[in-house]
């Protein structure tokens, strides 16, 4: 069993840059997968960021355009996403995800968080 919570968003303006965490607790964590999801109003979840529960493998989703950084410490059971240059069109609510499997959809990921809001003004 695994139980994340999300921390770190808030509201900031265009350029800007947040560093979203994600705290897990469970003693098997190490060994999962993590992703950061979003979600805007009317749109479906998709998928910003994926780590490998080792560390040494990162997945970005096209529109990130190397403004991301993915990021975990198993000892601290943690996972981060750091956001720069933040746009508008940014604005969603980011989850993170944890499962064994490195997925790149939501279905594919067994445990979530409540979700943080992130909200971009331009």
């Amino acid at each position: 069993q695994v139980q994340l919570v999300e921390s770190g968003g808030g509201l900031v303006q265009a350029g800007d840059s947040l560093r979203l965490s994600c705290a897990a607790s469970g003693r098997t964590f190490p060994w999962y997968c993590v992703g950061w999801f979003r979600q805007a109003p009317g749109k479906e979840r998709e998928l910003v960021a994926a780590i490998k529960w080792t560390g040494n493998s990162t997945y970005y989703a096209d529109f990130v355009e190397g403004r991301f950084a993915i990021s975990r410490d198993n000892a601290k059971k943690m996972v981060y996403l750091r956001m720069n240059s933040l746009k508008p069109e940014d604005t969603a609510v980011y989850y993170c995800a944890a499962d064994t499997v490195y997925g790149r959809k939501p279905h594919e990921y067994h445990y979530w968080g409540q979700g943080t809001q992130v909200t971009v003004s331009s």
